[in-house]
């Protein structure tokens, strides 16, 4: 019982430490643009990601996922073994669907 709180601890203050980490300095390198004359524009030069490009995205993965997991039990009945093919054609399937929404959303965006 005391491992597993431990393990918990452990990987949520891993994850607060690199988020932390990570906002604190980008907050040090903003002020110091800013203290040298840097334009405010500058932290605004990122694309926008609507919200519909977001859920299209989820939508593929999930489908992706159902896909893998649909393959994943035709080939547990003809012999595999079930961790390999549950877990082997979620990834894949999951990775087609990523890739999927990578290209629609490139020509979306295009368009």
């Amino acid at each position: 019982m005391a491992d597993t709180i431990l393990v918990v601890l452990i990987i949520f203050s891993s994850i607060f430490g690199v988020i932390f980490t990570f906002l604190t300095t980008r907050n040090k390198e903003r002020l110091a643009l800013i203290e040298n004359g840097a334009d405010a524009k500058l932290f605004n030069s990122g694309k926008k990601y609507s919200f519909g490009q977001f859920i299209l995205s989820i939508a593929l993965l999930a489908i992706g996922v159902g896909a893998g997991i649909l393959f994943g039990a035709l080939f547990r009945q003809n012999g595999m073994d079930d961790g390999v093919a549950f877990s082997a054609c979620i990834f894949i399937f999951g990775g087609i669907g990523l890739m999927a929404s990578f290209f629609v959303n490139r020509n979306l965006t295009e368009k």
